[in-house]
């Protein structure tokens, strides 16, 4: 790919131009906004956007590298400051839309190499200008540790001085023009004493980078003076004023590097005692089930739309949005999709609600073939902040292009005149080694309150996005290993202890003890509590998981891992289970309530352990099994305002006729919960642990 480099000088966007050549990328330009000759601040403009100081050095810099160098000043402020960003013509970030469409017409780059680290502020507007011009943000170093990410650089042969301080500890007398790797062992000891950034991603400091490995000449300081910004008695601010450069030439060898490797893969040899096969999931053989006839018509599962009521949080569950794709009455895929979605608008609007309101959707398709002819449509439909999204290909009748169930959440006043939480979007877009960029229109994780929905993830490289290698044992690790990544970038404490429903979508049965295996492994790691009883008290506590096998994965993967996490403490939710035979049946339910009583999760399996040659009656086990989903609702603590709003039942296609299974489930639930009943979405799949036949999954907030 074909690359600009944006360029402040300091050591970020020069490593990042290092990990763009490692990964194969040509940088052919570089690119540096500086401040505008008539506002007086020809050294440092306070911006939130791009470090200046240093920028008179910048033209020796492209020297350096023997690159075309593209500059631009700074005339806007910053004025839109959100957390996402739309174009304003005042703001500074138009200044840099302007210079990188200059480069984009110039060069023809497709990428742009960006240093960020861990502002969020300055990716999120480096990716909607990248957006705007069709361009890929490349961002190698984003959430790094930065005590692992600061060492290597300087392994890196990165030569760079700290050119400004700004932070408690860090003396202007004793620490400007100094070296990283002479400030190494004081930055660490400031970080640990003072919460510093080792990397100054708050602003600490800023470096100049003298030489690194991408260089043809270095840059060498001849005379420089100390210029005292604000002599604050406690955290000085000084920078460091180039008075006098000069290059020099390098020694012929001086252009070899070696930069860390890729750490984005990870493999599983010899972790085969952390996947034991258990007997009870393996693959069931299947039994004919012959069923008592019910009531039965000839409607389709998948037409009937439906929704729950809205909860006193302001939440609202729409189920049943279908694409129906019908050659024969000359209607196409896209023609069926924009049916579908307008559908959902028309019974969103009568409830008070848009498209921009949805939090999560789950995207059931036929064939994943129709994925980019669907995602056409889908992106239209939302704005720069889409939805989490769970997309998987599963058994839908003929004729069925996709099912669409989805989440929405009001942000306004609710019932007890209490504003809502406001809704936070994690939508990166940029390449880097952390997790997977968005492959479509949807957003990593979003949080409302204290609850986590996050997108599926599958097993992509980030740094290359392709589906890792070494098979679903390595597949399963990697996209569990992004589901952590994005809780812990939304919220920094949370980790997988948090999440209280889990979803994993597996292509083949044999795939089910592998799945179960590394969660309780993962778990596993979590539950290091000293307290032998706490920690059987809290196995319960962390993720009711469900496991189901469907016909196939977006890019081809064996497996997708699916969230939702409550920042809460996991150790003081309350969990409780039921167990109760019925015909022939065994039903199981076990519920987690957040400690802060805001969401529960329920989840209900129905096993077939006693089949037989005679018919079996649907009818007393799907009354049993809603009873007890009744039961569990009502046990929730009197805190707890969480309303039922999905009633998701996973059933094996093979054994169940589908309309027949979708009248007695609704006609259950109105019968047990009356209008409190939660949207009923039905989704057929090829297989389920064990004796399994329906794995039931609520979710109320």
């Amino acid at each position: 790919m074909r690359v600009v480099a944006l360029i402040s000088g300091g050591k970020d966007s020069c490593y990042n131009m290092m990990q763009c050549a490692a990964a194969g990328h040509h940088i052919v330009a570089l690119a540096n906004l500086r401040p505008a000759e008539n506002t007086g601040q020809t050294d440092e403009l306070d911006s939130y956007m791009y470090q200046t100081v240093g920028h008179h050095a910048i033209d020796l810099y492209a020297d350096a590298l023997d690159l075309p160098l593209y500059r631009g000043f700074i005339k806007g402020t910053s004025i839109n400051t959100g957390r996402v960003y739309t174009a304003c013509q005042e703001d500074e970030v138009e200044d840099l839309y302007h210079l990188m469409k200059l480069v984009k017409d110039k060069e023809g780059v497709e990428g742009v190499s960006v240093g960020a680290i861990l502002s969020d502020y300055q990716r999120v507007r480096v990716e909607d200008v990248c957006r705007r011009l069709n361009l890929q943000p490349l961002a190698y170093l984003w959430r790094q540790n930065q005590e692992i990410l600061l060492k290597e650089m300087i392994s890196s042969n990165i030569q760079a001085i700290i050119i400004k301080v700004a932070a408690f500890g860090l003396d202007p007398d004793k620490h400007l023009g100094k070296t990283l790797d002479q400030m190494v062992p004081h930055l660490l000891e400031l970080s640990e004493k003072y919460g510093v950034h080792v990397c100054g991603e708050g602003g600490e400091y800023e470096t100049f980078t003298l030489d690194c490995p991408l260089f043809k000449k270095k840059i060498v300081v001849d005379s420089a003076e100390v210029i005292v910004h604000s002599a604050d008695a406690f955290a000085p601010v000084a920078y460091l004023h180039f008075s006098k450069l000069h290059l020099e030439n390098k020694g012929e060898s001086s252009g070899m590097f070696m930069v860390k490797s890729c750490s984005c893969e990870v493999t599983c040899n010899g972790d085969d005692d952390i996947f034991p096969s258990s007997e009870e999931d393996e693959p069931q053989e299947n039994i004919p089930v012959i069923w008592k006839s019910l009531n039965h018509n000839s409607l389709d599962f998948t037409q009937t739309f439906g929704s729950s009521r809205k909860s006193l949080s302001g939440y609202q569950w729409f189920s049943g949005i279908t694409a129906r794709c019908l050659p024969s009455q000359g209607r196409n895929a896209q023609e069926a999709a924009r049916e579908a979605f307008s559908s959902l608008r028309a019974n969103m609007t009568s409830e008070g609600l848009k498209p921009k309101d949805i939090i999560l959707v789950h995207l059931y398709m036929k064939s994943m073939k129709d994925f980019n002819v669907i995602n056409s449509v889908y992106v239209t439909e939302f704005d720069l902040c889409p939805p989490a999204r769970v997309c998987v290909e599963t058994l839908l009748p003929d004729g069925v292009l996709f099912c669409i169930d989805c989440l929405a959440h009001k942000y306004d006043i609710a019932a007890d005149d209490v504003l809502c939480d406001e809704k936070l979007v994690m939508h990166v877009q940029s390449i880097s080694h952390w997790a997977p960029a968005n492959i479509g229109p949807y957003s990593q994780s979003i949080k409302v309150g204290d609850v986590l929905y996050s997108a599926g993830q599958i097993a992509l490289v980030p740094c290359t996005m392709q589906l890792v290698s070494g098979g679903i044992r390595t597949e399963a690790t990697v996209s569990l290993r992004h589901v952590e990544r994005v809780l812990q970038a939304m919220s920094h404490s949370t980790a997988l202890r948090h999440v209280i429903t889990a979803s994993c979508y597996v292509t083949d049965s044999k795939h089910i003890p592998i799945a179960h295996s590394l969660w309780q492994k993962k778990l596993g790691e979590c539950k290091k509590v000293e307290d032998s009883e706490t920690y059987r008290d809290a196995t319960g506590l962390w993720g009711l998981l469900t496991v189901v096998v469907i016909s196939h994965l977006p890019r081809d993967a064996a497996v997708e891992w699916h969230v939702v996490a409550v920042i809460d403490d996991p150790l003081q939710r309350k969990h409780f289970a039921m167990k109760m035979l019925s015909e022939g049946f065994q039903i199981e339910c076990e519920t987690v309530e957040s400690s802060s009583a805001s969401c529960a999760s329920i989840s209900i399996r129905l096993s077939l352990i006693s089949p037989s040659a005679s018919q079996l009656d649907l009818d007393g086990p799907l009354h049993d099994l809603v009873h007890m989903f009744k039961q569990a609702v009502e046990k929730l603590s009197e805190d707890c305002r969480a309303s039922p709003l999905s009633f998701r039942a996973f059933f094996k296609d093979d054994i169940f006729d589908a309309e027949t299974l979708q009248i007695g489930l609704q006609e259950c639930l109105e019968k047990y919960l009356g209008k409190k009943a939660p949207a009923l979405i039905l989704v057929p799949v090829v297989d389920l642990p064990g004796k399994e036949v329906i794995h039931v999954t609520c979710w109320l907030s």
